[in-house]
């Protein structure tokens, strides 16, 4: 009988899983072919390293070894790690929506020897509780209908083909104009907790790109409801639990809803998408907290997530020892033993630590109860026991970090550094970004081509549409902050890789798959968000930004396709679709800043003038000489003025006098 089969992966996620009695083979060809060979129904089991739910069904039923045998006995098992092929995971996570079922990991599918889906769930519990039959019912129940009622999974697996092979629905008259965004900015805040912040209720979610589209809204109409909604929910995140008050990086959500309580596990892309978005608050409010908090965050990146080749993990686990947050959680008895009663008093005080705990006995430290900022003696005072707490927590055993890199969100941590670092002047910030990129595409990278995921020499290829839209964003965050003209053609030959590979004719935009990728029941694409912007919606960015920096109208006409083709994912889901939203605000509002230098003299006043006023709409190019740019565009032929770096600020297709100095940049900014 064929054993388990995952020790010879690179996913920490599937090596979890190497010594289960269960015998689950690594999704290919290979273990389809088994399936059919065996004519067993496939049951798939899709997951993540820092998932905890994750953790708990492996504890309860994957490492059991009488359940492990009724797995092996009457299915074909395949372990997917969901970031390593998310490709699969959209397919069967869609299905699962499908049959009604709102979704989330561990996801559990069963499949017909072909792989199309039957039936399927997330978490079973091993034995029967709250409502959930136990876990061995289950597959003896499918199992048995798999066997004796052929008809009935045929009946299903085609339903569900029907569901994932549909065309998009019909946008019933919907057009994307200014009106709409204005309509989504008046209705979307109704969403928001006023106290709070974040979506209404529990569980909270960061959602980045929801806030994104916010604040486009409120600075496209000066908004105060949108402006107020973005606000408060990024000053709760940053002093609720949600944040590591110790050693920097946030968690991927809150388990309450008002941010105290979150769910531990820390992952790359929320953290890349939040230093984006305070750093957007803090040009707009100049408020110390969000510069803080991005500063701290890149020290994490830089001391717990940065990988020796330069790219950066893909996340920390909630989990260690067996308990999920054990190792970010504290005693009052443990505080008082590092600081001493008197500072345990103080830090006690402004931290929420009580004697009995704020969370099952112990203290989740964060700053919800004291919100402000205090004195900076005080500040200071609790700077030094936050040091010394650190220094405490760093003997105890830690979470398991997944030490593999995803290039897509490699892609959105790079475009965060590069804005912070731009904002900050911090050159290291840059520097780092460029390393990671550099190790993408370059080592991690096959000629032209991506990679999606590396670990351990080992990578898996093709990349997907994900991949390039993240990496041009990154590469166009770089050039925005350097104006080096490489990152630009990066981005452009980037752009070129994606389009001959994943471009979909039929519905302009582009499948989530290469067109030389492993074959799967559909080709999967989304114009819709996740908790990472598609790669339809960020790409729609990206070519606006291409267009405007070179002029090329092939890159406006992709953009305006793929914006109308997502007009029926925007009428059926508002709420999922914010990030093609804001692709139409950009297409409809961006602003030009472009800066003519003479040679060897510096633009640098004017440069930093635009940086401190930056809004998301802003596309900055700076030229020596004479703007070298395409007749098409408004700015051609532009130059500096009597020796002096000359401003040119163009909105749609016109262009402002040039200015030279930068209060009459601010004027024209401002307008």
């Amino acid at each position: 009988m064929t054993e388990n089969q995952l020790a010879t992966q690179s996913s920490p996620y599937l090596l979890q899983h190497k010594d289960n009695p269960v015998h689950w083979r690594p999704w290919g060809p290979a273990a389809l072919e088994e399936a059919r060979r065996q004519n067993k129904p496939i049951l798939l089991s899709v997951g993540y390293a820092a998932c905890h739910w994750c953790h708990v069904m492996a504890h309860e039923s994957f490492e059991d070894p009488a359940t492990a045998a009724v797995m092996n006995r009457l299915f074909v098992n395949i372990k997917v790690d969901r970031e390593e092929r998310p490709d699969i995971d959209q397919i069967y996570m869609s299905a699962l929506h499908a049959l009604g079922e709102q979704g989330g990991w561990p996801l559990t599918m069963f499949l017909t020897p072909d792989g199309e889906p039957i039936w399927g769930g997330t978490y079973f519990p091993k034995t029967a509780r709250y409502g959930r039959p136990a876990f061995v019912s289950i597959l003896e129940e499918v199992a048995r209908v798999a066997r004796e009622e052929p008809e009935s999974v045929s009946h299903n697996a085609g339903l569900l083909m029907q569901h994932l092979k549909a065309p998009p629905e019909d946008a019933a008259g919907l057009t994307l104009n200014r009106d709409l965004l204005d309509r989504a900015a008046a209705r979307l805040p109704g969403l928001i907790d006023r106290e709070h912040g974040g979506i209404k209720g529990a569980p909270k979610f960061p959602q980045a790109t929801l806030l994104d589209f916010l604040w486009r809204a409120a600075e496209r109409n000066s908004d105060p409801a949108c402006r107020d909604a973005v606000l408060t929910t990024l000053r709760n995140i940053c002093q609720g639990g949600i944040y590591d008050h110790l050693g920097g990086g946030f968690a991927r959500y809150s388990v309450d809803d008002r941010w105290l309580v979150p769910h531990f596990e820390k992952m790359l892309y929320d953290n890349g998408q939040l230093v984006t978005l305070l750093t957007q608050a803090f040009i707009e409010t100049g408020d110390r907290l969000f510069a803080d908090r991005v500063a701290e965050t890149i020290d994490w990146l830089a001391n717990e997530m940065t990988m020796p080749e330069g790219a950066f993990a893909a996340s920390i686990d909630a989990d260690s020892e067996g308990h999920e947050g054990r190792f970010y959680v504290w005693s009052r008895e443990e505080i008082e033993d590092v600081l001493g009663t008197e500072e345990a008093a103080f830090f006690a005080g402004a931290y929420g630590v009580y004697p009995e705990g704020n969370w099952e006995g112990v203290n989740i430290l964060n700053r919800l109860g004291t919100m402000g900022r205090l004195s900076e003696a005080d500040e200071a005072r609790l700077a030094t026991s936050r040091g010394k707490l650190l220094a405490r927590r760093g003997a105890r055993i830690r979470p398991a970090t997944d030490d593999k890199v995803l290039a897509d969100w490699n892609g959105l941590m790079i475009a965060a550094l590069a804005f912070a670092a731009a904002t900050f002047h911090r050159s290291e910030w840059v520097a780092m970004a460029d390393r990671a990129l550099a190790f993408i595409t370059g080592p991690m990278a096959r000629g032209d081509r991506l990679a999606h995921s590396w670990r351990d020499n080992k990578s898996v290829f093709p990349g997907l549409a994900t991949d390039y839209a993240d990496m041009i964003t990154a590469t166009l965050a770089l050039h925005a902050a350097t104006q080096d003209p490489g990152y630009l053609a990066q981005a452009e030959k980037l752009a070129a890789t994606l389009r001959r590979h994943h471009w979909d004719d039929a519905t302009p935009g582009y499948f989530l798959s290469a067109d030389d990728a492993e074959a799967l029941i559909v080709r999967p694409r989304s114009a819709t968000d996740e908790a990472t912007p598609s790669a339809n919606s960020l790409m729609a960015q990206n070519l606006v930004r291409l267009w405007h920096l070179t002029g090329t109208d092939t890159y406006r006409e992709d953009a305006d396709a793929i914006i109308e083709a997502s007009a029926p994912a925007v009428a059926g889901n508002l709420f999922a679709t914010t990030g093609m939203l804001s692709a139409l605000d950009l297409r409809l509002n961006a602003t030009d800043v472009v800066i003519v230098a003479p040679p060897a003299v510096s633009p640098s006043a004017l440069v930093d003038t635009v940086r401190a006023r930056w809004t998301p709409n802003v596309i900055l190019s700076v030229h020596e000489g004479a703007a070298d740019l395409p007749s098409s565009h408004p700015a051609s032929g532009k130059a500096s003025v009597d020796g002096k770096p000359a401003a040119y600020v163009c909105r749609g297709e016109t262009c402002s006098l040039p200015v030279t100095e930068p209060a009459a940049l601010v004027a024209l900014l401002r307008h």
